[in-house]
């Protein structure tokens, strides 16, 4: 079975508070869009196996969270070995959610090879157990998502048909942890849903990601990039979850 994982951005990125257990509330919405994919084989094996192509690896293929979400079912549902092929285009470590997205679609073609006949929900909350952001891959369309990123919820009052979205990522990765580092939870002044139903026009001004502040003072090359969209004439740009990735939105 061949499948092409794409990846996310975020349309505003609201660190709410932070949460008893480390981690914190966040309210964003996600919209998937199709600049980069990756491309994902899953194959009936003799033994389990994971090989990765494309972009240059550092880490045991073993470790990658599409083998995981291999074990995460092996372990459920007891089906037989698979081997799994992934050809990485979507840029590692810049916030559009590549990993994810490819755990999630592993998820979902193993749901097809084996007839699971497991709904949305149910590969959803499989999801949630490889990462945060994981369920929103299974649904794949725009979803607000509040709490770590796991609580989802449809949103079809965006439409983008009209506009073309371009994504600039540097030479630069940013760790989710190291995003967080230097970040004040707080309410925005705004409420997010409120602002994504104002024209694109507007949201220069009100449509806000937290994370900006802290990786542009360390990163100042991501920042020139969202400089650099509204130069060319973008109606609004900013980074995509934690960076290091930026993206603009331009009339077509």
């Amino acid at each position: 079975m061949l499948l092409f994982p794409t990846p996310k951005i975020n349309l505003g990125l609201n660190v709410i508070s932070k949460r008893a257990d480390g981690f914190h509330d966040i309210e964003t919405l996600f919209v998937p869009v199709t600049q980069y994919m990756d491309i994902l084989e899953v194959v009936f094996a003799e033994k389990p196996a994971m090989v990765q192509y494309g972009m240059d690896y550092q880490t045991n293929p073993q470790d990658n969270l599409c083998y995981k979400a291999y074990l995460l079912m092996a372990d459920k549902y007891k089906i037989s070995p698979i081997a799994i092929h992934l050809y990485k285009n979507i840029p590692v470590g810049a916030g559009l959610g590549g990993g994810s997205a490819d755990a999630a679609f592993t998820l979902a073609a193993i749901n097809i090879l084996f007839n699971l006949n497991l709904n949305n929900e149910t590969l959803a909350k499989l999801a949630a157990q490889l990462g945060s952001d994981c369920p929103f891959f299974i649904y794949n369309k725009p979803m607000l998502a509040r709490g770590k990123g796991e609580i989802l919820s449809p949103y079809d009052d965006i439409d983008l048909s009209n506009y073309e979205i371009r994504i600039a990522t540097p030479d630069v990765s940013v760790s989710t942890k190291e995003a967080y580092s230097g970040i004040t939870p707080h309410k925005p002044k705004i409420p997010l849903e409120e602002v994504l139903k104002t024209p694109v026009d507007n949201w220069k001004e009100n449509l806000v990601n937290d994370f900006e502040t802290t990786v542009f003072a360390k990163y100042p090359e991501i920042a020139r990039l969202k400089e650099d969209f509204y130069r060319q004439g973008a109606l609004y740009a900013s980074m995509s979850g934690s960076g290091s990735s930026v993206y603009g939105i331009f009339r077509k």
